[in-house]
């Protein structure tokens, strides 16, 4: 783990040093502290390295991002549970690491975790993991989990948790199967994120916020006080570092005069567990929620004659289309480089290319991308029904 730690924070800090590098070149005062509005476009900011200091600006850009939520249950609190911060700081191994939540965060850390050596339970409150995903892609995430040994525990309502994270810990909860206790050395919490906007002084600068406690924007990111910009998580945007830089384009080209919106952009996101999980677009079950009809095409990896080569074959491709026409409407994949396969289908939705183009691509062998070909030539053909509507239309 020392090793761990040490490569995190190389990383880590050179990435500081570039930025700081920046400011520099581009003339920028970069002020360490914590900072509160105490009156409009006015800033008062604690200094990290002592003293109070008064910053006024005519123009404010609010990017505060957001914290781990710590839930309401009895004892958490009390128990000093990790969150993702605290875990990325660990120099000693979990010997029995509890991760409250199934989503991102916690799968990711839970994965990880385990791949270091530690025993590791995921309890998740929802019928499945990872909740957001397709009944599919949470099955086979289950699957995967479990050739790792990692324990998992769904559909499970915490009453109470004993102890303290880092010596002994008890969650005591209600299952399907009845009550349990699981015993754990280390308990983590994953269970969702709180924007950073209150006990800052939002109130006094005409911010509003929504009932979320999220800052209220319009499409180009305006707040309800002029001249005030939000980006980012505190602004409501997809909880992702790319979404994030997209929103400072935004806030930048309007003030350049080239007009931009957050409206209907298509937002791609990469789950970082091995293997990787990539969504582009619509999934099933929200595009049924939306009254949606498409043709689904679906692919293991172990048809990917890449993944082949490389022995990397758990997972699969899904493709969604439009049942009406040849328009890709969504793209899955749980496959290892799905981070960048997914990118592909990206540029090709964005371009408006049908999926018959994108088929029919000449593709490198052996690539994962090249699993495309396969998985698109699977298309199911249109019904008469829905090809004489596409032609009426």
């Amino acid at each position: 783990m020392a090793g761990v730690q040490q490569r995190k924070r190389e990383m880590v800090d050179g990435l500081i040093a570039i930025h700081k590098a920046r400011f520099a070149a581009n003339g920028l005062e970069f002020v360490l502290g914590e900072g509160r509005f105490v009156r409009s476009k006015t800033i008062e900011v604690q200094q990290t390295q002592g003293g109070t200091r008064r910053i006024e600006g005519e123009r404010i850009y609010l990017n505060l991002g957001t914290h781990a939520a710590i839930p309401d249950i009895r004892g958490l609190s009390g128990a000093a549970p990790l969150t993702h911060v605290e875990a990325l700081e660990l120099e000693r191994l979990p010997a029995h690491l509890v991760v409250l939540g199934g989503g991102y965060t916690g799968l990711e850390m839970a994965q990880a975790f385990r791949r270091f050596g530690s025993r590791v339970t995921v309890i998740e409150q929802a019928p499945q993991l990872a909740p957001r995903e397709d009944p599919d892609v949470a099955e086979a995430i289950s699957a995967i989990f479990a050739d790792d040994g990692i324990d998992v525990i769904l559909e499970a309502a915490i009453d109470a948790i004993d102890g303290r994270s880092g010596d002994q810990v008890r969650v005591r909860l209600r299952t399907l199967a009845g009550e349990r206790e699981i015993d754990g050395s280390d308990l983590l919490v994953a269970a969702g994120r709180t924007p950073n906007t209150h006990g800052i002084g939002l109130e006094s600068a005409g911010v509003a916020l929504d009932s979320r406690s999220y800052i209220k924007v319009n499409e180009r990111l305006e707040t309800t006080a002029p001249e005030v910009w939000a980006m980012g998580e505190c602004a409501g945007s997809p909880q992702f570092t790319h979404v994030a830089y997209d929103d400072f384009r935004v806030v930048r080209d309007n003030l350049s005069g080239r007009p931009r919106t957050t409206r209907d952009r298509l937002i791609p996101y990469c789950m970082f567990i091995d293997p990787e999980l990539g969504r582009v677009g619509l999934g099933e079950v929200e595009a049924k929620r939306r009254g949606i009809a498409l043709r689904v095409a679906r692919l293991p990896m172990s048809s990917v004659l890449r993944a082949r080569t490389t022995g990397e074959t758990r997972g699969f491709m899904k493709a969604l289309i439009d049942a009406r026409s040849d328009r890709i409407l969504g793209f899955t994949m749980l496959g290892a480089g799905a981070g960048e396969v997914i990118a592909a289908v990206q540029t090709a939705m964005l371009a408006g290319l049908s999926y018959t183009g994108l088929r029919d691509a000449i593709l490198t062998h052996p690539t994962m991308a090249e699993g495309l070909n396969v998985l698109l030539a699977g298309v199911p053909a249109m019904t008469e029904t829905t090809r004489a509507h596409a032609a009426v239309s």
